[in-house]
């Protein structure tokens, strides 16, 4: 009769997926990885997951929704970790508690595209709010992404250096992600701002270029950040520490460095496993 009742409880152990010696049962397994729709539309993302999960117990569910609402969604308990590209923001949601050990993961830098005949007249431009300016005072449609994303919350900051604010039917706020804004500008012939990544791997089905680069204040810088578990007990804080720690690991900064050499003769993003903000340079000759 005892090893019938034990035979039993073990079924019902199993069937009800019960939680191991480390609190990992089959619900823990799948971790939720808030992120900016950069780091999906480049490809990258398609390269390092399936590289964790072959290294892991751990399945990711990814959800590709922009900076702001990645980190709005973690500071909810709704994610279990977020790589973003929004450093102010990044902060701000830090100081006030809702993320743990925020890492730099990699960088690259943003870039300004638009047709190639350059109807504003940008090309060799030499300071970014000049760009902007004369984008804005010549009245050619600029597309902004205009969902609080890091790229968004940059190109605000870009527009406010230039003492300008963007009004009119030749400001298009498309409330979407980057792939969308640069498919909305090649159809338009319009300008908008975009992380250089992005634009490279859908480049070759676009009819727009870059046409301002290498500034300083188009730097962007990607963090890895765990979302608290003393304010959100419920989220796979192991999960995403495990993520976390992938994207800073040998084998993910090695991917991150070759990624897209061989198809576009360069690389997407750059390691920066380690570094500081402060340490990150571009080849400034514009601002």
């Amino acid at each position: 009769m005892a090893k019938r009742m034990l035979g039993i409880f073990v079924t019902l152990l199993l069937a009800t997926g019960a939680t191991t010696s480390e609190g990992q049962g089959p619900a823990k397994r799948e971790v939720i990885l808030a992120t900016t729709t950069s780091t999906q539309d480049s490809g990258l993302l398609d390269v390092l997951v399936p590289m964790f999960e072959k290294q892991s117990r751990y399945r990711v569910k990814t959800i590709a929704v922009g900076t702001g609402q990645s980190l709005a969604m973690g500071a909810r308990g709704d994610a279990d970790v977020v790589l973003v590209h929004a450093p102010s923001l990044e902060k701000k949601y830090v100081a006030e508690g809702a993320f743990t050990n925020r890492r730099m993961v990699m960088f690259n830098d943003f870039v300004v595209v638009g047709p190639p005949s350059d109807p504003a007249k940008v090309k060799g431009t030499r300071r970014v709010a000049d760009v902007f300016r004369r984008i804005e005072e010549s009245k050619v449609p600029f597309v902004s992404r205009g969902d609080n994303s890091g790229t968004h919350i940059l190109e605000l900051s870009l527009w406010e250096r230039a003492g300008v604010k963007p009004a009119g039917p030749s400001y298009i706020q498309i409330g979407q992600g980057m792939g969308a804004a640069l498919n909305v500008a090649s159809e338009k012939k319009a300008y908008t701002l975009t992380d250089r990544g992005t634009f490279l791997a859908l480049q070759r089905r676009l009819s727009i270029e870059i046409v301002f680069e290498k500034a300083r204040p188009l730097l962007n810088i990607y963090h890895v950040m765990e979302v608290n578990p003393s304010r959100f007990p419920k989220v796979n804080h192991e999960g995403g520490r495990a993520v976390a720690d992938f994207m800073l690991s040998a084998d993910a900064q090695k991917a991150i460095e070759t990624f897209g050499v061989e198809k576009y003769r360069q690389p997407l993003f750059f390691p920066a496993a380690g570094k500081r903000e402060e340490q990150m340079e571009v080849e400034d000759k514009n601002d």
